[in-house]
Order: C-alpha cells, then structure tokens, then sequence
C-alpha cells in the first residue's frame, strides 16, 4: 500500500509540472508509451455532466473567476476531471492548482468549488465531514497595514476580543488562531493594490453546518467592524 501511495504521489508530481492527464504521467514514470484507443476495447466512463446549478455550489460566478484565473468553472471543472482529481485529498487538489492559479486562496477555492460541483463534499464541510466558514472582505488598506491589524494583539483586539491562543504567524500573508472550542481560523492577507487588500477568515473543524452558519454571521459582523476601523 505505502508503495502504490508513493507512486501515485510521483504521478500527480508530475501531472502538476507538465500538465499531462493522470494516465499520461503514470505511463511515462512506468517507462511505457501512452496505450493508443483500442477499437475493442471500452472506452472509460466519461465524468458526469456538469450539474445544472453548478453556480449555486461554486459560491461564486464564471466571471469573477475567470477574471482571476482564466478559467470559468465548466472549464476547470473538466481541467481537474482530466486529471483524476475526483480520487485526489483536497490538499492533492490544492497542490496541483498551486501552479495554475494566481495564489493559494484561488487554488483552496476552486478545490473547494470543484469539490461540491462533483459531489465529493456539502457546502462549507471538509472531506473529513467537518464543516468550516469561509468569509472575506475587501478593504481601503495595503496589505502591509491590513497585516498589521490581525498580527499586532493591540491592533487585533479593536475588532476581535474573544479569548483563542494564537499560533503560527507567517508575514505578510496568515495568522492562525485556536478557539477555546477546539476549532482553528486562519486570517488570510491578500493585496488587490498599493492601497487595497483582502482578508479572508476560514474557520475550520465546525461540528455542523449550524455551527457554519453561525460562524458566518459571527465573521461578518467582526469583518465589517474591522472595516469600519480602516476605512
């Protein structure tokens, strides 16, 4: 087992440099040629058809999309069903959008869009089970500054006063936080210009979707206090 998980490591290693499908790649590492269609054989099963409200799982429109990767979800969609990405963890599929898209955020959120366009996982829940909150805001503040007010404990109390142990901290880009409750939320930067930039909020390990959808509103309410705060 820990061989087979090796090797199909090595292939989606590859899949992610050379852009070749999963059946491509496997047969290069096995020194073999890509096997020609036989006229005898079956063909294999084509992926399901794009559901009708693949919009409504996306959580997001083709055109914001492409807009930011070159891609609206039909076509990413195919792009990942080419690569066997339905088989993949969300942080193999996450790995191999890492290079395709213009930063993590991007490649955790068509993950997660392709992850609920397949079926593979609800809305807002892991492929654990587990649920998470995701809600972000763009804000009138460069990036550095907008860093400064999730990292400095001062700065950060102004908008979010709720007891939580801070972890790891990675400038400019994340602040992880542990909440009494066991979950965790990680605080995202992202920079839209010199003088505008993105918080993201993901709160992760929610028991169920109640539990998400409180959490919505709570980061809601505490990104637009942080918004009003800058602004």
């Amino acid at each position: 087992m820990t061989k087979d998980r090796d090797f199909k490591r090595r292939v989606r290693e590859r899949m992610a440099k050379t852009g070749e499908s999963y059946t491509a790649a496997r047969a290069h590492l096995l020194g073999e040629r890509p096997a020609a269609p036989d006229a005898a054989s079956p063909a294999p099963p084509a992926p399901p058809p794009i559901p009708s409200d693949y919009l409504e799982l996306a959580g997001m429109s083709d055109e914001a999309v492409a807009e930011a990767t070159g891609r609206d979800w039909p076509t990413w969609t195919r792009w990942l069903d080419e690569r066997d990405a339905a088989s993949l963890s969300h942080r193999e599929i996450a790995r191999l959008l890492a290079d395709h898209t213009p930063g993590m955020w991007w490649a955790q959120s068509v993950t997660g869009a392709y992850e609920r366009i397949r079926k593979l996982r609800d809305h807002g829940q892991r492929r654990d089970g587990r649920y998470e909150s995701n809600r972000s805001r763009t804000l009138p503040v460069g990036a550095a500054e907008l860093f400064r007010w999730i990292s400095d404990p001062e700065l950060r109390a102004r908008w979010l006063s709720d007891p939580f142990d801070e972890g790891a901290v990675n400038p400019p880009r994340s602040v992880r936080l542990g909440w009494p409750d066991g979950t965790r939320v990680q605080l995202y930067i992202e920079a839209k210009g010199e003088s505008k930039a993105q918080i993201s909020a993901q709160h992760t390990g929610l028991a169920d979707a109640d539990h998400r959808d409180r959490q919505r509103l709570y980061w809601a309410e505490r990104l637009d206090v942080l918004k009003a705060l800058v602004s």
